[in-house]
């Protein structure tokens, strides 16, 4: 089966979630003798407002970061930020309307943890997770109309409406949804339906891969997960009566 994508564009992009597994499916992919992943994995040019302000966007950039192979049939990239970033979703439909989406979602609570640890990590943040989550009302407010990016723990979480944002820009049969915990439990089933979906081959990763993964100093206080179920529980509802998913682990102590 041939890809989808016109000749010479990427087919695919792993668009979400941040901390949801992207750079362990990334790499995955990029060792498939048919897929072309460039070697930096977010390129982050459907995100980057400055190449978008005097049309048409220097795509050639974009292109230069593949190095095509013989064997390789389909080109694809990975940035997470594309779900939740607004204007990017309309900017990849406009390079190409045929393109494919891939979107891992993680429990909420802990994605969110993680994200702030990351930011920690980085240096970028300063606070703690207690008080960067009751700060983040307080920021949004600071960076509108723009959206808040390394600080939004919460609003990342926020899968239904990015989903929905998706399926105004492409048709649900471009996407494919998946959850992050099948990348530890029932990874063989979720190659399959990534080849599967994208129209290449289907094979076996030899060694096992988990990527970009960080330790943390602590683990995530019980006040602060209580607050985040409390925060997330319509939202969670919401996605599985989407999705047809079970998430009742998500609130639970053990998520």
């Amino acid at each position: 089966m041939m890809p989808a994508a016109a000749p010479g564009k990427v087919g695919f992009v792993i668009a979400g979630t941040q901390r949801g597994g992207t750079t362990t499916l990334y790499e995955y992919l990029r060792r498939h003798p048919e897929i072309c992943m460039p070697v930096e994995k977010e390129l982050h040019f459907f995100d980057d407002d400055e190449l978008w302000r005097s049309p048409p966007p220097p795509y050639e950039r974009y292109h230069a970061a593949f190095r095509v192979e013989p064997s390789h049939r389909l080109l694809g990239e990975a940035t997470p930020v594309y779900m939740y970033w607004e204007p990017a979703l309309p900017r990849i439909r406009e390079y190409n309307p045929t393109m494919k989406l891939i979107v891992l979602l993680r429990n909420p609570i802990t994605r969110a943890y993680s994200h702030w640890n990351h930011e920690w990590q980085s240096g970028r943040e300063t606070l703690s997770f207690h008080d960067a989550l009751l700060a983040e009302r307080m920021r949004s407010e600071q960076v509108k109309p723009a959206q808040l990016r390394y600080s939004s723990y919460v609003q990342r979480g926020m899968y239904t409406p990015q989903l929905q944002r998706i399926w105004r820009s492409f048709p649900a049969s471009q996407t494919l949804v998946l959850r992050t915990d099948d990348l530890r439990t029932g990874l063989a089933d979720v190659f399959a339906r990534v080849a599967d979906f994208l129209g290449v081959a289907r094979f076996a990763p030899v060694n096992a891969i988990t990527a970009n993964a960080h330790a943390y100093e602590a683990p995530m206080a019980a006040e602060d997960r209580r607050y985040l179920a409390g925060v997330f529980e319509a939202e969670i509802g919401q996605l599985e009566r989407l999705l047809g998913w079970d998430c009742r682990g998500w609130l639970s102590d053990a998520a």
